[in-house]
């Protein structure tokens, strides 16, 4: 089977299982923007949490670019890397403010000149807040579509790269999304469920097992 028939299979059976939600809960552009950013290395259920007391106490762009940097510090530290991420959201709410007139910009050039925003960060906002085709490679993203067979890197731009070709531009930042849902639930890090698996008769690694 051609890698892009088992994309177009792969995709249409996560379409059947999960939702294309995405886990990070925000109102605002820059809320997601700023909780993509505190997730990495953590848990979207922890950001959440943390997200929750950062918009209620520090309730603008304004607000958060002119905050206390140690209170910030305090209220991000759940999520690890506190000190370099609220240093991080802070200038990324004054850059906003200052050269964007307050709005989370809608492309990769711009986005990736916000600090402490990578490609990961841009494709997601670019995928949710303004429609457009988007590969997150994130760990799931990266670990479930090195299992399927889809691409035989880990760098995350050459996974990206991968999937743009395989997968159609209508189906890639929903994809990703599922992704996330079917790596908890199923194609998990450790011990994954293979017998279980919706996938496995498509499965190279599954197949193997």
């Amino acid at each position: 089977m051609r890698k892009k028939e088992r994309a177009a299979l792969i995709v249409e059976a996560l379409k059947e299982h999960y939702p294309a939600s995405c886990s990070l809960v925000a109102r605002k552009d820059y809320e997601l923007l700023f909780a993509t950013r505190l997730s990495a290395q953590c848990t979207d259920a922890r950001v959440n949490v943390v997200t929750k007391e950062l918009f209620s106490r520090w309730d603008s762009l304004e607000a958060i670019a002119g905050a206390d940097l140690s209170e910030l510090m305090e209220v991000v530290k759940p999520c690890g890397l506190y000190r370099v991420k609220a240093m991080d959201i802070q200038k990324c709410a004054q850059a906003l403010l200052e050269n964007h007139g307050g709005k989370v910009p809608d492309t990769m050039e711009e986005l990736l000149k916000l600090p402490g925003v990578g490609r990961k960060t841009a494709n997601l906002i670019l995928g949710d807040l303004f429609g457009k085709p988007a590969i997150v490679a994130d760990t799931h993203c990266i670990r479930i579509s090195g299992r399927l067979g889809l691409t035989k890197s880990k760098d995350p731009y050459q996974v990206e790269m991968d999937l743009k070709k395989l997968i159609a531009p209508a189906d890639q930042n929903d994809t990703c999304h599922r992704f996330v849902h079917f790596g908890r639930d199923i194609c998990t890090a450790r011990s994954p469920k293979c017998t279980a698996c919706f996938l496995l008769d498509i499965c190279p690694q599954g197949q193997g097992k």
